[in-house]
């Protein structure tokens, strides 16, 4: 059997489900479809499949988000002051002293640049450089006509280092959170597993479904007939005056119940059609016209179970039990970073680099570039709360919701278990239903058979031979009811053990 690329078949979907927007059947049309090209119109079409598929890539981005908490940050700043006042001081006004106005004028210039951010050690690192020109001016005496002018320039260039050595060492919010993201793709994955398998239990299930309700139409339509031969015969009898008229009555009263049947059977086919077309389409207009015939008729093949079995793939397999562990890794990473937190903070810090002053800014940055006024400093920081309370008792609520979780997760499990069990019985149960209905169908063919021949010699009756007719038809449809429940087992039992991709040839990746 050929397998199917779920991934590469939900792409394809993108461009096709614009393009058949605007397509609409107008002639009612026959398709053949079996039961992988219900599958393949899924992948492409299903709306539910669609809409989960986006999960893995709205995760995929958050978790690339996730390391923008590393992204270095890049600061630059140009400022310049100005500011004038007035004082009296004594001065010198040509070489004699006396009491003048002192007015004071300032102008600075200032550029400052830093690169800062953090690594995935936790780390924290600033690239700072700094140049500042002064400018000041000060004029003396009652007409400030004498002054005076200063000016110089003086700037570094340096890095600061700190790194955690306790709290925040081997484990800090920005790690967690991309740990935490991680594990938020994984099981957006097990999500979109996890529809996928829904989709396809329900495709297989609407398949099955879609032949019972033709094989049924049949079962009925073969009733009429066997009514209405039975009806023509006895209007013969009748005319022959063999039969008495109310014979005829009790024929035709089933020939009515017979078609209304058929009628109630038609409109379960139609019923079928669109579960499954609702299923397979994501343009319904499209295939409203569409009689869908399924490409073989349904069989029971005979399958042998083994619970440990079941049991091994739905611990391994199971969509929701790989999410459920998830979250309790989710939380092991949280009561990991919680426990950190417990800890002092003892940072070690370090800077190093060059200072420069000149007359302007060039001087300054002259002396930085050339490296003649190298500078420096180490040391350790220590810092702890005297209680600590808040962190205590957080890892405490950390570890309860731990202990939680992993009750929720061996209650998953053992309902797993139990629910396979189910399963695998259903599964036995249904095919001994499909023997013991296959059985009946053909002791009820031969008993009508034996009791019509009696009829046609005269050694049986009208009532009894419809009580037959009733009875055959009863039990055709308890074969072909008996058959779609075995195949419908089966797929449940896959879809419990989260094994239907693999059962189907559906590759996940």
């Amino acid at each position: 059997m050929k397998r199917i690329s779920a991934i590469v078949i939900l792409a394809a979907s993108m461009w096709s489900a614009v393009a058949q927007t605007n397509m609409v059947a107008t002639n009612t049309a026959t398709r053949t479809l079996s039961l992988q090209d219900c599958f393949t119109e899924a992948l492409r079409h299903n709306f539910d499949l669609q809409i989960e598929r986006y999960a893995p890539e709205i995760s995929l981005y958050g978790l690339r988000g996730s390391y923008g908490t590393y992204d270095p940050t890049f600061t630059f700043s140009a400022t310049h002051k100005f500011s004038t006042g007035d004082t009296t001081t004594n001065v010198a006004l040509i070489g004699t002293n006396s009491l003048g106005l002192h007015r004071d004028t300032a102008r600075d210039n200032n550029l400052a640049s830093d690169l800062g951010g953090s690594l995935p050690w936790g780390m924290t690192y600033d690239l700072v450089g700094n140049v500042d020109e002064g400018n000041n001016t000060a004029y003396f005496g009652p007409t400030n006509f004498n002054s005076a002018l200063s000016r110089n320039s003086q700037g570094s260039a340096e890095v600061d280092l700190t790194q955690p050595l306790l709290k925040d060492f081997w484990i800090d919010n920005p790690r967690m959170t991309i740990r935490q993201a991680k594990n938020a793709l994984k099981k957006s994955k097990q999500a979109l597993r996890k529809q996928l398998i829904a989709t396809v239990s329900d495709v297989e299930n609407g398949y099955f479904e879609l032949i019972y309700a033709r094989d049924f139409v049949k079962v009925q339509q073969e009733a009429l007939d066997l009514a209405q031969t039975q009806l023509d015969q006895d209007r013969q009898r009748v005319q022959v005056g063999s039969l008495a008229p109310l014979d005829v009555q009790q024929d035709e009263a089933q020939v009515a119940q017979n078609r209304a049947s058929l009628i109630t059977a038609q409109f379960a086919l139609v019923k079928a059609q669109n579960a499954l077309k609702e299923l397979i389409t994501d343009n319904y207009a499209q295939w409203h016209d569409v009689d869908i015939t399924p490409a073989a008729p349904m069989e029971a093949v005979r399958q042998f179970f083994d619970l440990q079995d079941s049991w091994s793939k739905g611990m391994t397999q199971r969509p929701d039990l790989l999410e459920a562990r998830l979250d309790v890794e989710n939380q092991g990473i949280t009561l990991e970073f919680d426990k950190n937190q417990l800890f002092p903070t003892l940072d070690l810090k370090g800077t190093f680099g060059y200072a420069g002053n000149g007359y302007a800014f060039g001087g300054a940055l002259g002396e930085i570039h050339d490296q003649n006024r190298p500078y420096y400093s180490y040391g350790a920081t220590l810092s702890m709360p005297l209680s600590n309370v808040r962190a205590r008792n957080t890892l405490k609520s950390d570890r309860a919701n731990l202990q939680q979780l992993l009750l929720t997760l061996k209650q998953l499990e053992q309902s797993i278990m139990v629910e396979i069990d189910n399963a695998v019985k259903q599964a036995e149960s249904t095919w001994e239903g499909v023997q013991a209905t296959h059985e009946g169908r053909i002791y009820a063919e031969a008993a009508l058979d034996a009791e019509q021949k009696k009829y046609n010699v005269g050694k049986s009756t009208t009532f009894t031979v419809l009580q037959l007719q009733n009875k055959l038809t009863t039990a055709r449809s308890q074969e072909i009811r008996a058959v779609a429940d075995y195949n419908e087992a089966l797929a449940n039992l896959a879809q419990q053990e989260g094994s239907t991709l693999e059962r189907r040839q559906i590759d996940f990746n």
